[in-house]
């Protein structure tokens, strides 16, 4: 069987949708599953084909019975959408690879410097991407920007623009990071949807200008064929084990177009709704690598100047006993 399960599916209704399009197109019968700590309650479930309720991601049973499932329902690609999953999955991927399942993640390396900032920041600053400059936190320059080096979501950030800002929790908090603020009025924040091919090259770049966020996943984004697709494509060209979809984040200086990098998560971001209409078929490719065998080519020929704008919608779920 060709079916897939999307992990930690919660709202990512949009990605299950276009998953199950794309898989029909290609292997006629095949599911698209979901899996969530409540399942019941994921609009993302609710709209899959099948959904099933797992352990959480850190429960030292989590992984075999994800490779159960996988195995029970003739599931051979795992794709997941969570920070905190990743490490976990790539830290056991041979036990998937044994049995014939592909995992959607990264390799065990990257991933670790992409779930630490400090890290990622070395990685940007050796592949030429300038960084926001650390300050010490003893001597800080203001105005700052403070965040933990292992966060996601924009939890637990603070811009500060005086010292009389700073608390003790600032100080003491030793994963805060007390860096460069990046000003917006001067500068644009993107996302950049990254695809790369089962052998590690990039195959396609799609800046999204963040116009909008809410609750840190972007609200209001538009496509934008600019500056920093050559620029990544020359300094990103290939990274060690990176597969499937990585999703950057950097500013764009308007004034003298210097290009700040961030972070980055190698999972899908919950904006890439926007690149897959714009032509960024990233659900497809994986398919057709893994499933079909087929080498993709380096893809540009997405729409430019694609504007999302976000609304709430509702997914009824007909006598649910709660």
């Amino acid at each position: 069987m060709h079916n897939i399960i999307i992990t930690s599916a919660g709202q990512r209704v949009s990605l299950v949708r276009a998953f199950k399009k794309e898989l029909n197109q290609r292997c006629p019968g095949a599911l698209v599953l979901t899996t969530d700590m409540e399942p019941e309650l994921s609009a993302a479930c609710n709209v899959s084909d099948k959904y099933f309720r797992v352990k959480r991601v850190t429960d030292p049973a989590y992984i075999d019975e994800l490779i159960n499932l996988c195995l029970a329902n003739g599931v051979r690609m795992v794709v997941p959408t969570l920070d905190t999953e990743l490490l976990v999955l790539s830290t056991n991927r041979q036990k998937f690879e044994k049995e014939g399942i592909h995992v959607i993640v990264s390799g065990e390396d990257f991933v670790k410097k992409c779930r630490d900032k400090r890290l990622i920041s070395d990685f940007f600053t050796e592949r030429g991407i300038s960084v926001p400059a650390l300050y010490d936190k003893a001597k800080p320059v203001f105005p700052l920007f403070i965040k933990p080096y292992d966060g996601s979501l924009s939890a637990d950030t603070y811009l500060i623009r005086s010292k009389n800002e700073l608390t003790e929790y600032h100080y003491s908090n030793e994963k805060l990071m007390f860096m460069e603020y990046i000003d917006k009025e001067v500068n644009d924040e993107y996302t950049v949807d990254m695809y790369y091919g089962r052998d590690n090259k990039v195959k396609c770049i799609i800046p999204r200008k963040r116009i909008k966020v809410r609750a840190g996943e972007i609200n209001k984004g538009l496509t934008c064929k600019n500056a920093i697709v050559p620029f990544l494509k020359e300094r990103l060209s290939h990274i060690d084990t990176a597969i499937g979809c990585l999703t950057l984040q950097l500013f764009l200086n308007r004034d003298n177009g210097r290009i700040t990098g961030i972070e980055i998560n190698p999972r899908f971001g919950g904006g890439f709704p926007l690149s897959y209409r714009a032509g960024g078929n990233y659900p497809g490719w994986l398919i057709e690598e893994y499933y079909g065998n087929r080498n993709i080519e380096y893809f540009e020929g997405w729409e430019d100047a694609l504007l999302m704008l976000r609304y709430d919608d509702e997914i009824l779920v007909h006598g649910y006993q709660a």
